[in-house]
């Protein structure tokens, strides 16, 4: 998708004594544009970056910006995928709309930013289901699906992925200067 001639993708492997960004926003959008920000004026180049999670309407939002950490620092997916199951089993009642949202955001050394949305609506499964993805993707069920994430190739997942969709906005929007 960011294939153009006349732009040079670069990686944080290009710039190993780059600082780690702390996550520490209220929301999707300000991490990714902290992450983008940081990077850019440390790199003296455009940068993107992107934060994402799983948000679970019966736990009000949660695990959203804390997806990763769910279950607390250094948690495992498992550890993740657990505490959302048993939380969801607590509540008991059959509510389990989900959606997986992404934020990809661009920021120039200035520290200007444009940030792009991506989602997938879809719910939670009973058990965990399928061995491929990571993170949450072994009970997330996509709208329109019957498989989770999990269960689903890495081509078939990256087709409706909010990351995705996330990276196609900006694809869409983005307009390198000449």
């Amino acid at each position: 998708m960011l294939q153009d001639d006349s732009i040079e993708l670069l990686t944080l492997a290009d710039f190993p004594n780059c600082p780690e960004v702390i996550e520490d926003g209220d929301s999707f959008v300000a991490n990714a544009e902290k992450k983008a920000i940081e990077v850019a004026r440390y790199t003296s180049c455009h940068a993107l970056a992107d934060d994402s999670g799983l948000v679970i309407d019966a736990l009000n939002g949660a695990p959203g910006i804390y997806s990763a950490r769910y279950a607390g620092e250094g948690a495992t997916d498992k550890a993740n995928l657990d505490k959302v199951l048993a939380q969801l089993a607590a509540l008991g009642n059959n509510v389990r709309t989900a959606r997986f949202q992404c934020v990809i955001s661009l920021a120039s050394p200035a520290g200007e930013t444009e940030s792009y949305n991506g989602t997938i609506e879809g719910h939670i499964s009973i058990t965990p289901q399928g061995n491929n993805g990571f993170g949450y993707d072994p009970i997330f069920i996509p709208q329109g699906h019957n498989i989770t994430f999990a269960q689903m190739d890495g081509e078939q997942k990256d087709t409706m992925s909010h990351r995705g969709r996330a990276l196609q906005a900006f694809s869409n929007g983005f307009k390198p200067e000449k």
